[in-house]
């Protein structure tokens, strides 16, 4: 009965963990252009980002070398192109987000 109840807690704790909010530092991108990751996350890729999202092109958040998608368009949409940094939750390949601040 210990190892159960030890073993319910741990998944507990571990699920708690995941569910907390994270603080990622990244770039705005469009989705096609975050096809080459080092070109997205560069300074250099603002004014084109910020073109396509113009355009209608969905907004992605680039971070590490990987690619988010983004749960909330509308909060990114003044950051096209740039370096930002997100507070919000990671589920799976989207990131949900809390706030949004340069």
């Amino acid at each position: 009965m210990k190892k159960l109840v030890f073993a319910v807690l741990l998944v507990m704790s571990l699920l708690a963990f995941t569910a907390a909010a994270a603080e990622m530092t990244g770039y705005i991108s469009d989705a096609k252009c975050a096809k080459d990751v080092a070109k997205a996350e560069s300074d250099a890729h603002a004014g084109c980002a910020a073109g396509c999202a113009k355009k209608g092109a969905a907004l992605v958040f680039v971070s590490g070398g990987k690619v988010y998608k983004l749960d909330d368009q509308a909060k990114v949409q003044d950051h096209a192109g740039h370096k930002v940094t997100i507070t919000g939750k990671v589920d799976g390949e989207t990131l949900k987000i809390d706030s949004v601040k340069m």
